[in-house]
């Protein structure tokens, strides 16, 4: 029997799991996000509104991430078994794999709308679909890795077995309130950006720019912000509840950008505000899967990410519909991401109850050695007090 190494090997293999992850998310949500270009000629095909073509992607967006079918049977596993592998660099390594989502944006959008003007959405679809296959060796480089602390058998129990008895926790409990709220509106411009920029008067590679523009900063921001992370200079649920906030108010950026004078125009203030809007968003993401061991521990990290998944899929199940059907009402895309925006911002709120998310008024004494990952204590490195009268010091605070 092969021994159960001392913890998570922080690389090795690891990083193998982490370029299967990446491609899994390019292939997943990646081309989920450039799906929006195809919208218009769905609509107009099957004679019907922007409210009932949303939910095609709101659908899609359900069945992926709380139904074992398609894109759910990669997505969760490839996540969950990349947090094992990882501790110290845990957060870079998925904000790493989280960019696939960015850079399969930046190139599928453009590649889409040519597929589109030159096969039409059928063909575009079927070749998207095709592409689509390549899922099936990266969940052959999964390799799973066994740690102490994991249980000896499979829990019997089927609430047991799908997690349930985390919402037991507090923190986590309070962690999945505030993203099923944040799954309202996050998606959104998943499956909206590019419409609404052809309703702002730019055309169809303008509309392609935009989502780009999204695209690169949402890639350099999940790595930017999974460095920080790592660093321990600012709790993780801080952190977590700051960028929710910053992706919030970047959708109500995107909503109130004025319309451009002819399709000629590039747009650049929906470009500016997509960019911002995609650095927010991308710095969000890592932090979200990254928070989940110190909520847990590293045992049940696999069960809470299906579980996140499959909050975040209520709100995304619910968010483009809602955004289509204010877009029948109101003849444009402002009051969707206004209110979908708003679904982000309380969703943000909320995670300003989690363990650190607020900084406090007593200093704490900082651990002789970092906490074990169990799910009692968020993993964030402490700073030692300086002697009195010295430098001010970071450490967190306590009331």
């Amino acid at each position: 029997m092969t021994p159960k190494p001392p913890g998570p090997p922080d690389g090795g293999w690891g990083w193998v799991v982490a370029a299967a992850a990446f491609a899994v998310n390019g292939l997943s949500y990646g081309l989920l996000r450039s799906l929006g270009l195809a919208l218009p000629d769905l609509a107009e095909h099957f004679d019907r509104s922007a409210q009932d073509t949303a939910w095609v992607s709101a659908l899609a967006l359900a069945m992926q991430q709380a139904a074992s079918a398609g894109w759910a049977l990669v997505f969760a596993p490839a996540l969950g078994t990349l947090s094992r592998y990882f501790s110290r660099r845990r957060v870079l390594a998925v904000g790493l794999a989280l960019t696939g989502n960015g850079v399969s944006s930046l190139l599928l959008a453009p590649a889409l709308q040519l597929l589109l003007d030159a096969f039409g959405w059928r063909g575009a679809l079927l070749l998207l679909g095709a592409v689509t296959l390549h899922l099936t060796p990266c969940g052959a480089l999964l390799r799973p890795l066994s740690l102490p602390g994991d249980p000896e058998a499979p829990p019997l129990n089927p609430l047991a077995a799908l997690g349930l008895g985390l919402f037991k926790r507090r923190a986590f409990s309070v962690f999945a309130l505030g993203t099923a709220l944040i799954g309202g509106g996050y998606f959104v411009p998943y499956v909206h950006l590019a419409p609404h920029a052809l309703d702002r008067g730019l055309g169809g590679y303008g509309a392609a720019l935009v989502v780009a523009m999204a695209a690169v900063g949402d890639s350099g921001a999940r790595l930017v912000c999974g460095w920080l992370a790592d660093q321990g200079w600012v709790p993780l649920p801080r952190l977590l509840a700051l960028f929710g906030a910053l992706t919030g108010l970047g959708l109500l950026a995107v909503g109130l950008v004025p319309a451009v004078g002819s399709e000629d125009d590039w747009g650049g203030p929906l470009l500016a505000a997509a960019g911002a809007y995609g650095l927010s968003a991308g710095s969000y993401a890592p932090l979200v899967f990254g928070v989940l061991p110190g909520l847990v521990g590293i045992g049940g990290v696999v069960q809470a990410t299906g579980l996140v998944m499959m909050l975040m899929s209520l709100g995304g199940l619910l968010g483009p519909p809602l955004s289509g059907f204010l877009r029948d009402e109101t003849g444009n895309f402002t009051a969707s991401f206004l209110v979908c925006g708003s679904f982000i911002l309380s969703g943000s709120f909320i995670y300003l109850g989690l363990p650190r998310a607020l900084p406090s008024c007593r200093p704490t004494s900082p651990p002789a050695t970092p906490p074990p990952e169990r799910g009692e204590l968020l993993p964030v490195p402490q700073v030692a007090l300086p002697p009195p009268g010295g430098p001010r010091s970071t450490l967190d605070t306590t009331c």
